[in-house]
This record gives C-alpha cells, structure tokens and sequence, in this order.
C-alpha cells in the first residue's frame, strides 16, 4: 500500500536544557520543532522519489498531535563538562527510484563536525553496500560529500552538539529526519 511510503522527509535538531532527563528530551524536541507530535522511531530508509524540504516546509505540513514517523537520534548526560552529539547522515543514490540510506549516531567527546562526519560515512557505506560498491566509495574533497562512481547522488548529515553546563542539570541533543505521508 502507497500509503505508508513517505512522499517528503526534512531534517531538525534541537537541544534542550532542564534539571530532569525527560524534561530536556522535551526541550530538545521544542528545539527542533517536533515536541507536539507523537514521534514513532523507524530505521534507516530514505524512501524512493521522497522530495527533501526544509524544516519550515516541512513543519507547515503537520498538526499537533499528528503520529510522525522520524529516525531519532538522541543523547543526554548530567555529568559536568561532558560533550555529548546527535547526529543523522544521509546517502541517496543517483537513481531516485531507488531507496537511500539514513543513519543515527549518538556519541560523546565528539564536535559537532566529527560526529557528522562519522553519521554521513555510515548512511554512505550502507548504500554503497547494497550496491556491492562499499570498497568503491570514496571522499570528493571538492564536492565534500562521498562518491560512489555515478551511483551516489549525495551525502550530508545533521547534527547537534552540547555540553553539559550546570552541576545538577540534564542536557540532551537530538537530531531528527522526519517523514512526511501526504
């Protein structure tokens, strides 16, 4: 059924702030603009022919309360000083017909850019991996994205990054690719 295949997808990600570990998912999410949704987690597909659109686009297409089928990426921490990422990389391939990949990655002590980077190279290894290619990807300096002959059309991620502020307070980051039905 066509129904359930994504026609849209766009990318968020927040960070949120507050003395419990629920309550700073919360925030992150109003960060992201995607706290008055019920968010359901799914795996790693970019579905084909789905159009990517802003965040702003994308948010103008929803109401509150509506079920959202998102790739969640998330992690929180109450420990002093720790740096804490949430991020999602993406892979499509050159031919729209076909699927791509999205991929989470929650890591600690990583910047903003590493744990990007490191989100991006996983959705672009699994595509290139259902190519039987993944020996043949490699990163294009000038395009800053990874290549895979003319099989991969691109390669980006989202992330966001936070450090722990305050003793006694939670901190959490998200990122989020969420997929749009209609």
């Amino acid at each position: 059924m066509d129904s359930y295949v994504p026609e849209k997808i766009f990318f968020t990600r927040g960070i949120g702030r507050a003395e419990s570990q629920l309550q700073s998912f919360e925030e992150a999410l109003r960060d992201a603009g995607i706290a008055p949704y019920n968010l359901i987690s799914v795996s790693s597909i970019f579905p084909p022919n789905a159009a990517l659109i802003s965040r702003e686009e994308g948010s103008s297409l929803l109401k509150p309360g509506q079920i959202l089928f998102t790739v969640l990426a998330r992690n929180s921490s109450n420990e002093l000083n720790r740096m804490l990422s949430a991020a999602i990389g993406y892979a499509l391939p050159k031919d729209r017909n076909k699927w791509g990949y999205l991929s989470e990655h929650h890591s600690f002590g990583e910047t903003e850019k590493v744990a990007g980077f490191f989100a991006e190279k996983l959705a672009a290894e699994m595509l290139a991996s259902t190519m039987g290619e993944k020996d043949n990807l490699v990163w294009d300096e000038e395009k800053t994205e990874y290549v895979l002959k003319d099989k991969i059309l691109t390669t980006r991620n989202i992330c966001s990054t936070g450090v722990v502020l305050n003793q006694n307070e939670w901190t959490t980051v998200v990122a989020a690719a969420v997929l749009i039905m209609h």
